[in-house]
Parts: C-alpha cells; structure tokens; sequence
C-alpha cells in the first residue's frame, strides 16, 4: 500500500530537521533573544538558583538559550548543545519554578521532552554540514560507496 503513496512513507529525518528547526526557533524567540535585548532588565531580576552570581547565571542562559538553539538548528554537535538546554530546563522547572503545576510549566516541559529526544535521536540527515558536504566540490568530497565500488 505505501508503494503507492511515497509521500506516506515514515520519514524520520525530515521529523528531526522539524523537531530541531520548531525547538530551536521556539527556544531563541521566547526566551533567548529576549534576554538579549533586555541583557541590563535581565541581570537586575534573574534567579540565580545555583549561587554562581547573575552575571555568570545570565551568561550561561544566554549560552543555552542562544548559541545552542542556532548550533542545535543547523545540525552543529546537536546533541553536545542539548546538554546545556537541558540543564537549563531542568534547573529553571525544579529549582527556580518548583511551585508551578504541570499547566503552568507545560512549555517548559514541552521543550524539555523536545530537546530529549533530539539528544538521543541525534541530528538527522538534514543539517548544515550535510549541505555544505553536498555542495562542496567533487575533488574535496571523499569518495562515496565502500570498497570495490570504484
């Protein structure tokens, strides 16, 4: 039956691109560029849950809420730039928001499980290194096929 719809066949990579492409633009927009913009707001008011001082807990946010979102969305060492979301994530839902129910941290939570899974599953196929693999010129590339296939 799938034979003759293609389009229905399971797709995982492409899955991937959009699990890493929807977490990491939601991460970035909602929480990391904001924290950005308002860098002198933000240091004035953060938690510091972990007692390292604001200025290096601001740091390290903007770590896993910025460079790690954009690594994470080209298919860069994704799964070594989950770690810190992750960490993040679990820091500010049990540390700095333990009160909240689940309603009330369900984004939190959300993109938790997306970011778990993107650290298991890994990259995919679709990434910028791939692209720029595909587009690089046929000298540089290695040789695809194993050996006997010359």
């Amino acid at each position: 039956m799938l034979k003759s719809f293609p389009w229905l066949a399971p797709q995982p990579d492409l899955g991937l691109l959009l699990l890493r492409l929807g977490g990491a633009v939601l991460l970035l927009t909602v929480h990391g560029l904001p924290k950005l913009q308002h860098y002198a707001g933000e240091l004035a008011h953060i938690d510091d849950p972990l007692h390292i001082g604001r200025e290096l807990t601001l740091w390290l946010a903007l770590l896993a809420e910025v460079a790690c979102p954009l690594a994470i969305a080209a298919g860069v060492l994704t799964r070594l730039a989950c770690v810190p979301v992750l960490v993040l994530l679990l820091v500010s839902m049990l540390a700095v928001h333990p009160d909240w129910s689940l309603a009330d941290g369900q984004f939190g939570w959300l993109l938790l499980v997306i970011f778990a899974s993107i650290s298991v599953a890994g990259a995919g196929r679709y990434t910028l290194p791939a692209l720029l693999r595909m587009g690089a010129p046929s000298a540089a590339r290695p040789p695809s096929g194993g050996a006997g296939h010359g």
